[in-house]
């Protein structure tokens, strides 16, 4: 019999079945508390913000690019996502996105430093350090992004520039699309 926890559902034992990832704590606080502190860099640094505005240089806001960058990344989504969906049922779609952040990333990641028995496995650790740091640079940088992004002179020549929405924008779908890679290369990396 399944309690009403694992149901998804409190206490009350009603409802559907939980999903099969849920998030790991500690890899959600990792990336959480990366996005807190690029926030709080980004704030300091509007706080130091220069009074002199920058002019806009013609070309630097790289919409075409974006663009084009958006499409593919719809693309490419789509069609894992069909690829997921064919592999594992029609309801398993719902949060394969959040699987880096979920309770098997972080038995993968334990399994590589040996946590729960077992040696630590130090080369792929080595091997999966850079790509870690970068998945934890796009959160940093994203929090940067929402706070340092108020200055003007911040935005106005950046990707999407020179408006804070559009800057935005376009620096989340490059992060995202670097954090995809990163999350790939350590799919390829830690054990399973």
């Amino acid at each position: 019999m399944q309690s009403g926890s694992e149901l998804g559902q409190g206490n009350s034992g009603v409802g559907v079945t939980a999903p099969p990832r849920r998030l790991s704590g500690p890899l959600t606080g990792l990336v959480g508390s990366a996005f807190v502190s690029g926030a709080f860099f980004g704030f300091f640094e509007f706080l130091q913000r220069s009074p002199v505005r920058h002019e806009h240089v013609a070309g630097t806001a790289a919409w075409w690019e974006h663009l084009a960058l958006a499409l593919a990344t719809l693309v490419i989504l789509c069609v894992a996502w069909w690829r997921h969906r064919g592999r594992f049922g029609p309801r398993s779609g719902r949060r394969w996105i959040l699987a880096p952040l979920g309770t098997h990333a972080e038995r993968r990641v334990a399994r590589a430093f040996g946590i729960g028995g077992g040696a630590p496995q130090l080369g792929r650790l080595l091997l999966a350090l850079p790509a870690a740091a970068v998945f934890l640079f796009c959160f940093w940088r994203a929090g940067v992004q929402v706070t340092g992004g108020l200055d003007p002179n911040f935005t106005v020549n950046a990707w999407g520039g020179p408006t804070y929405l559009g800057a935005l924008v376009c620096h989340y779908l490059d992060l995202f699309l670097l954090a995809c890679g990163a999350v790939r290369l350590l799919d390829r990396i830690l054990p399973d």
